[in-house]
């Protein structure tokens, strides 16, 4: 599978690096607004071919999957060149700046029958198969309580300020968090709440989100672009509970009995970077011919784009496009 990369930040770069890690499908050309900062990105990462606009890289005859890695404030525009031209794709989270454009999107890929994804990496990771096992196990009792931190200490970065960007911590981390609950829950909410500290801008710097589901589970969750989390998760059973290290890349799962009683600690496959495995799903969903992956289908991700929008509102961290 021939992989052209849209964008040249290191989120195109680690998707370059993992690329180059697999046997099977390949970074095969990368497109940037400037073919001087595409045709060094190509360079480094031993890219074939290397184009200055977005548009020159969709209609290459020869990429077979366009992955899009640019900030999620750009990705409507480009998204809808892709799947008009027909081409599949794999894109970052957050999907889009709103369900509305997250809705427009899919419902184009189902018009032109077009593979479409997104690229929440989590999502596809060996990590969400186990712990699901050990809670269907009974290894833990019946789950009560979820809880789960992302926070990172990024500055004034401008994707995290500007409204224009789709800035704040919500759509760039806490959709993370959000995505913890709900791979190991589908309940529905019955009912959900959440604060944020606001930047000068209006955008959201930390949050806090609580959410009762019917199943009656609680979940609390928070992300921050201000400090340095523990970036732990935990799930809560009647018997015992899981520690998830890191809930943007897990490498161990801890199951505690009774008491917290520790009972073992179950280690994730040695990987690449962690985004390998959504790339393997995009191949072998091409080969299937499906147009959305089981891992990550499409009513999940308009679900979580509208779950966001809520608490946006709520919030009123407002972007230009909405």
């Amino acid at each position: 599978m021939r992989v052209g990369i849209i964008g040249t930040g290191w989120i195109a770069e680690k998707a370059a690096i993992t690329l180059r890690g697999l046997n099977d499908i390949e970074a095969y050309a990368v497109g940037s607004r400037a073919k001087e900062t595409a045709e060094a990105f190509a360079a480094k990462w031993g890219v074939k071919k290397a184009y200055g606009s977005y548009s020159e890289l969709i209609a290459d005859t020869d990429v077979d999957l366009v992955y899009i890695g640019t900030p999620h404030s750009h990705h409507y525009d480009v998204t809808r060149e892709a799947l008009m031209a027909g081409k599949p794709c794999l894109v970052e989270k957050a999907f889009m700046a709103n369900a509305r454009q997250a809705k427009e999107m899919i419902e184009l890929a189902h018009e032109r029958n077009v593979f479409l994804a997104e690229a929440i990496w989590t999502r596809y990771q060996p990590a969400v198969g186990i712990v699901r096992k050990l809670i269907a196990d009974g290894r833990i009792g019946s789950p009560r309580l979820i809880t789960a931190t992302l926070g990172y200490s990024m500055g004034d970065k401008p994707r995290i300020m500007r409204p224009d960007l789709c800035g704040g911590a919500l759509l760039d981390l806490g959709v993370y968090a959000l995505n913890f609950v709900r791979m190991f829950t589908d309940s529905d909410i019955e009912s959900i709440d959440g604060h944020c500290v606001k930047s000068l801008t209006g955008m959201d710097l930390t949050n806090a989100i609580t959410i009762i589901l019917k199943d009656g589970i609680l979940a609390n969750v928070q992300s921050s672009a201000q400090c340095v989390g523990d970036n732990i998760g935990v799930i809560a059973g009647t018997e015992g509970n899981l520690i998830i290290d890191n809930i943007n890349n897990p490498q161990t799962i801890t199951v505690n009995g009774p008491d917290r009683t520790y009972i073992e600690t179950i280690r994730v496959p040695q990987q690449i970077t962690g985004y390998e495995y959504q790339f393997l799903v995009c191949r072998d969903a091409l080969a299937s011919g499906l147009l959305e992956p089981r891992e990550m289908p499409h009513a999940e991700t308009l679900y979580m784009m509208q779950l966001m929008d809520g608490l946006r509102q709520k919030w009123d961290v407002r972007y230009p496009m909405d």
